[in-house]
């Protein structure tokens, strides 16, 4: 953004602060204005014909810009990824453990990510891995979605769910 001395324009639109048209002159008279009102000469329209100035104070404008983007940073809100981890033969307390867990991710708006590792032997028995999934996924099916079905990756079999609220 261009302001007082910066503009090099021969003619400028000139808008004041509380959007009054003072019409179109020279740079070099909307910046005597500008003065005369102890404001800055703001460019904020480069491309129309012939550009477009406002009369305004910038320090100011400047800490509301800033207020506005501090304000819309603090209603964003970042989901984050929470793991649960299971094991190929897992006992029906853990598992219900484990899926309680899951449920207070889900219901504070958290995607999860469900792994089981194979390993030795195990790996010999994927589908008992998926099985192990699948059950999963159906003890929450009421609170979340798959978002990506199981899915064996090396050593690991992997699933991701989201709250039912996010799709």
């Amino acid at each position: 953004m261009q302001l007082n001395e910066q503009i090099r324009d021969r003619e400028v639109r000139v808008v004041t602060a509380d959007g009054e048209q003072l019409g179109i002159m020279s740079a070099k008279e909307a910046l005597k204005k500008a003065e005369e009102k102890n404001l800055d000469l703001v460019k904020i329209a480069p491309t129309a014909k012939p550009p477009v100035c406002k009369i305004m104070d910038y320090g100011k404008f400047r800490f509301e810009q800033a207020k506005k983007e501090k304000e819309s940073k603090k209603n964003q809100r970042t989901v984050e990824t929470k793991e649960i981890r299971l094991s190929l033969n897992i006992d029906t307390h853990d598992f219900d453990t484990k899926a309680n867990q899951a449920r207070k991710f889900l219901a504070t708006g958290h995607k999860v990510k469900v792994s089981i590792r194979f390993r030795g032997r195990e790996m010999a028995h994927p589908q008992i891995g998926e099985q192990t999934m699948k059950k999963f996924a159906e003890a929450l099916s009421e609170s979340c979605t798959v978002e990506k079905p199981a899915k064996l990756e090396g050593r690991q079999m992997l699933m991701f769910l989201a709250p039912l609220s996010a799709k």
